[in-house]
């Protein structure tokens, strides 16, 4: 029997019965921990505001190469296509990408230090997609959070406050035509876990997205261009002493067509002073990882994968 990543449905749990709200948590951790992957439909983001976000991307980078480098601003604006790699790779991946977290806020922690957004000028309605579709996608993040604090023996809303200001990032990435001289041991996106708590992507405009079954093969995630879709990363294994796995996944390179491939992952971190130490309900036989702060793991991975010098 093909296997093939479950599909749940968000209105389960934001308007369902407590039996219905308790099916889907199960679902999701069941989810989670067979394929590190979930499909998310019926999720409450305007399908408008996907569609928009889409084709302001689509303009954003069509910009000639100069413009868009002038918003290269570190973990805000433009990051140009070559500088990320994967993790113990030492090739760069194929793709370029825009990335917008949290405005600065009076409501934010004090010791949360928000770059500004970067927006560029030659793209006008870029600020307002992105910005709203950053909103939507957290306010998601916090609803799934809620549904599986107690899958962890915890209360609902106990990741709340660690969430909702947490170094969250939207990164929209464009992935352009595989180029005749590219290098051939590089990919889109080269093999990874993600480095936070969940990613909520917007199913791709193209495909080559695969996750690492726990047989070992390669299986593609394809759904629905209107849904979500939901993984765990290396924050959560941690804290879950890995009861919740960070599941390879990669983007592989096109055959036919050799076509643009666009895509918009949110990564859901928490603040920068919340501890990663395994939850006493995962401790098991014990802890398999060293308490860390999230500030001090997310500053080692993104030096290692060629973000921060």
């Amino acid at each position: 029997m093909t296997r093939s990543v479950p599909e749940l449905s968000l209105k389960a749990f934001t308007h369902g019965d407590a039996a219905q709200r308790a099916a889907f948590s199960d679902a999701m951790m069941r989810g989670l921990q067979d394929y590190g992957f979930f499909v998310l439909k019926d999720h409450g983001v305007p399908l408008e505001l996907l569609g928009r976000a889409y084709v302001e991307a689509e303009g954003l980078f069509a910009l000639p190469e100069a413009t868009k480098r002038r918003y290269a601003r570190g973990m805000r604006g433009y990051t140009p296509f070559g500088v990320e790699h994967a993790k113990d790779s030492g090739h760069p991946d194929l793709k370029e990408f825009w990335q917008v977290g949290h405005d600065p806020s009076p409501d934010a922690p004090a010791d949360e230090p928000f770059e500004p957004n970067v927006w560029p000028d030659e793209a006008p309605g870029v600020r307002a997609a992105f910005s709203q579709l950053f909103g939507a996608l957290n306010e998601t993040g916090v609803v799934l959070l809620r549904a599986l604090a107690p899958k962890l023996g915890l209360a609902d809303d106990w990741f709340d406050d660690k969430v909702r200001y947490g170094t969250s990032l939207l990164r929209v990435l464009h992935y352009p035509p595989l180029a005749p001289d590219a290098n051939p041991n590089a990919v889109r996106s080269a093999a990874h876990e993600d480095i936070n708590f969940l990613t909520i992507m917007v199913a791709a405009k193209g495909a080559g997205l695969e996750l690492l079954d726990r047989d070992g093969t390669w299986l593609p995630v394809v759904t629905e261009p209107t849904n979500l879709i939901v993984d765990s990363g290396d924050m959560l294994a941690r804290m879950t002493n890995g009861v919740i796995p960070a599941t390879t996944h990669r983007v592989v390179n096109p055959t036919v067509p050799n076509v643009s491939r666009y895509s918009m992952p949110f990564f859901m971190h928490p603040t920068l002073a919340t501890s990663l130490a395994v939850l006493p309900s995962c401790v098991g036989e014990g802890a398999k990882f060293e308490p860390v702060t999230a500030g001090a793991f997310l500053d080692e991975r993104l030096r290692a994968i060629g973000l921060k010098s």
